[in-house]
């Protein structure tokens, strides 16, 4: 009898928690931007974090996936480019190495407005080493990436992400430079776990763009409704156009 009626607590309880969880879970808008911006140098190759940070600052996205950073390079003058960025945007920053290069390293950033609760660097395979960064924030986690120019890279890479992906217990963004086309290989592969927000509007190279390299998507174990997705005109500040994505989140209920 005690029995009985200690499992019928139990289960009125859990009830009542579940109940609470799910009215917790409410949907949560974001906008990301992912950016490849060639170590902060434009078209004419001068590197200008002025120029770098207005195109952030003109969009304000909640989010920025960039790739190609220098960290304290020599051609960079020893400067922290994520660093120099944050400082003009007053955004939080954080690095991912992937390689050492002149002097110091290459590698990816992730720019948030909200602090960040934790981070994660995970290396993938390539002809020259690649990086998956990952950052968690209050309500989703962003991850960003660059992949390698070769396809066999690449595929390897999309199973580590997919298995980092399925970790995590909070909708789940992926973006950055796929080096990859919408018809590729590698996109039937991650879109058997992934849904791709992002259109396909040409992003590459920024004066006459025509291929589309780069990408943010959402892990399936949510949903992500894409509110606006936009390749933003500007062919100056690097050799990439900034792609922008704005999504509404929320659990899947079935």
């Amino acid at each position: 009898m005690k029995k009985l009626l200690f499992d019928a607590i139990l289960l009125i309880f859990l009830t009542i928690a579940s109940f609470w969880l799910i009215l917790s879970i409410k949907p949560v808008q974001v906008t990301i931007m992912s950016y490849n911006v060639r170590h902060c140098a434009g078209m004419d190759w001068v590197v200008d974090y002025d120029r770098t940070a207005e195109v952030i600052l003109e969009q304000m996205p909640d989010i920025v996936a960039l790739q190609e950073l220098d960290s304290m390079t020599g051609r960079s003058g020893q400067k922290y480019q994520i660093e120099e960025l944050a400082k003009r945007t007053n955004y939080y920053p954080v690095f991912g190495k992937a390689i050492d290069y002149d002097g110091g390293g290459y590698g990816i950033g992730i720019l948030t407005k909200e602090k960040p609760l934790s981070t994660k660097r995970i290396p993938l395979p390539g002809e020259e080493p690649r990086v998956l960064l990952i950052v968690e924030l209050a309500n989703y986690v962003i991850a960003c990436t660059h992949l390698d120019l070769e396809e066999s890279e690449r595929l390897a890479s999309a199973h580590l992400i997919i298995n980092e992906a399925q970790h995590w217990q909070k909708p789940y963004i992926l973006a950055g430079d796929w080096n990859d086309h919408p018809d590729s290989q590698l996109l039937k592969e991650l879109t058997k776990f992934f849904t791709i927000n992002s259109g396909n509007e040409f992003t590459f190279p920024a004066d006459e763009p025509n291929e589309c390299i780069d990408y943010v998507a959402s892990f399936n174990s949510f949903s992500a409704e894409t509110i606006k997705s936009i390749v933003i005109e500007e062919k100056e500040a690097s050799d990439h156009r900034p792609l922008l994505v704005k999504l509404q989140l929320h659990r899947r209920t079935k």
